[in-house]
């Protein structure tokens, strides 16, 4: 499993990551089952929100009370893995998200909440899920300053953020962001299909998020990408999926090439970008997990990159 430096620091930790959004419903056992195949593949990153998961009995949050669970079921220590999550929506009594919330109370409360889920002590790092058009800076930022005196989160970030959004942020918060998490793959490359159509007037050409990814790497924030075998935003896999036929030919060339499997490749093609990005996987099949994080250790050729991108629909100026 290789690793990469998380921001402009020395925090090191594995390039790819284990996302916990399905734990929620799922028994305990098979979420221990996950995380022990998450920690055999050399997956030492977890990531979370405290809205992920919606059990019946339990509520939001579920995934979370099934992670503390697993970690102790697991004979895993805390020290094994670095914790990540993400708070700033809310709620209502019903489990509906009825508004996003970024208020210091809000933020320092979700925090304890995560903790007490988790059964842990502090987070590695914590991040506003989304934008709040009503977002005030100085309240994140003294959130984050509260947070991080009373040594409950380490680090902080963003997920879904555009360049000027991180921009108000950052300047009156005294931490670096570290991260912006976003989604990328395959078959989600508007960041990359803006850069190569520039000056053009086809679609491809439209920037909808002002450059976020040259920004990012401008600032050296971690790019952590969900949906890393997705189509459209949760729409389904493109990995053995018939509508994608000539992406999977390709893939599977590269798979039997590399003796790894496809998910590995899609993976691996991510990983190749010079942006040097951490992927999460979402999956929570223990074989899945490990077959997929051996795309840490394929490096695609140029050649086979830019295969992989055409194969996908995509065309070239």
């Amino acid at each position: 499993m290789q690793t990469i430096k998380i921001g402009q620091t020395n925090w090191e930790a594995a390039n790819v990551a284990l996302g916990i959004m399905r734990m929620g419903t799922l028994p305990v056992e098979d979420c221990t089952k996950a995380l022990l195949a998450a920690h055999e593949a050399g997956i030492n990153f977890i990531d979370s929100a405290d809205i992920y998961g919606r059990d019946p009995k339990l509520g939001r949050g579920s995934s979370e009370i099934h992670f503390g669970q697993a970690l102790k079921q697991s004979g895993l220590k805390r020290s094994d893995f670095f914790i990540q999550s993400k708070g700033g929506l809310y709620a209502d009594e019903t489990g509906q998200i009825t508004r996003y919330d970024s208020s210091k109370k809000h933020l320092i409360k979700s925090v304890d909440g995560i903790l007490k889920r988790m059964g842990i002590d502090y987070l590695d790092s914590f991040l506003i899920h989304r934008p709040d058009p009503l977002m005030e800076p100085d309240q994140i930022a003294a959130a984050f300053d509260e947070l991080q005196q009373a040594g409950k989160v380490r680090h902080f970030g963003v997920s879904n953020f555009n360049p000027q959004q991180i921009e108000l942020l950052q300047q009156v918060c005294s931490q670096h962001l570290l991260i912006d998490q976003l989604q990328f793959s395959i078959m989600h490359t508007g960041m990359i299909d803006f850069g190569l159509h520039t000056n053009m007037t086809d679609p491809a050409s439209i920037s909808h998020d002002g450059g976020l990814l040259e920004y990012l790497r401008c600032k050296h924030m971690t790019i952590q990408t969900w949906s890393p075998f997705q189509y459209g935003t949760f729409a389904g896999t493109f990995i053995d999926n018939e509508e994608f036929h000539e992406l999977n030919v390709v893939l599977k060339q590269l798979a039997d090439k590399y003796h790894v499997s496809k998910n590995a490749i899609a993976v691996a093609w991510i990983l190749r970008h010079p942006a040097k990005m951490q992927v999460l996987l979402g999956t929570m099949k223990p074989q899945h997990i490990l077959d997929s994080a051996k795309g840490s250790d394929v490096t695609l050729t140029a050649q086979e990159w830019y295969d992989v991108y055409l194969a996908a629909g995509n065309t070239l100026p």
